[in-house]
């Protein structure tokens, strides 16, 4: 069995799947981490990750497609332990949270690479910049939930963006904040009957 999901945060099925018609898939919240790390002044790198999230996608085993996978991300809910620092990255230096306060990813086509690994792509847009994006797929476990009666896909995703690319030239002067960031994507999402 082998799946193709989403990111950061990102996700998508194929071949061994239970269901065998489209089925809909809604990320779990309480089982969601988008995260990522980017370097401070060359010393360490920064990891921080965003507490509010909501996502989902259609996935049809048989033809193994993937459609509708959305993810929306709230740009202000961005958490590092360090409040001011917070609210830096909020500020327009940074998210720009105020007159974007949305991260959105969009799939658009997904590809195999192994058994349990493949890529998504998609259009990414922070304060307001599409980009495309692609991203590392990992599917650690799919089936039925230890709990409950849910039917549970878990996935690992991994990418690297240029924040610059993004409009965020803030500290690149000086190396004092990365450019790269390395975003690490770990959630559950849950089939819907």
């Amino acid at each position: 069995m082998r799946i193709l999901p989403i990111p950061l945060v990102l996700l998508i099925l194929w071949s061994g799947a239970a269901a065998a018609e489209p089925r809909r898939y809604v990320i779990d919240p309480e089982h969601a981490t988008v995260a990522f790390l980017v370097r401070h002044i060359g010393y360490a790198s920064v990891l921080a990750s965003f507490l509010k999230l909501e996502g989902a996608f259609t996935y049809d085993h048989d033809a193994r497609t993937l459609d509708d996978l959305v993810v929306s991300i709230d740009a202000r809910s961005v958490f590092s332990n360090h409040a001011a620092r917070d609210e830096h990255v909020r500020g327009p230096d940074f998210l720009d949270s105020g007159r974007n306060p949305v991260i959105r990813f969009v799939g658009t086509r997904a590809e195999p690479t192994g058994d349990a690994t493949g890529r998504v792509y998609g259009e990414l847009t922070v304060r307001g910049t599409a980009r495309p994006v692609e991203i590392a797929v990992t599917r650690n476990k799919m089936g039925p939930y230890p709990w409950g009666e849910n039917y549970v896909v878990g996935i690992s995703a991994r990418t690297t963006l240029k924040r610059s690319d993004f409009g965020m030239t803030y500290g690149l002067e000086g190396d004092l904040v990365g450019d790269e960031v390395e975003v690490i994507i770990e959630l559950e999402a849950i089939r819907r009957p």
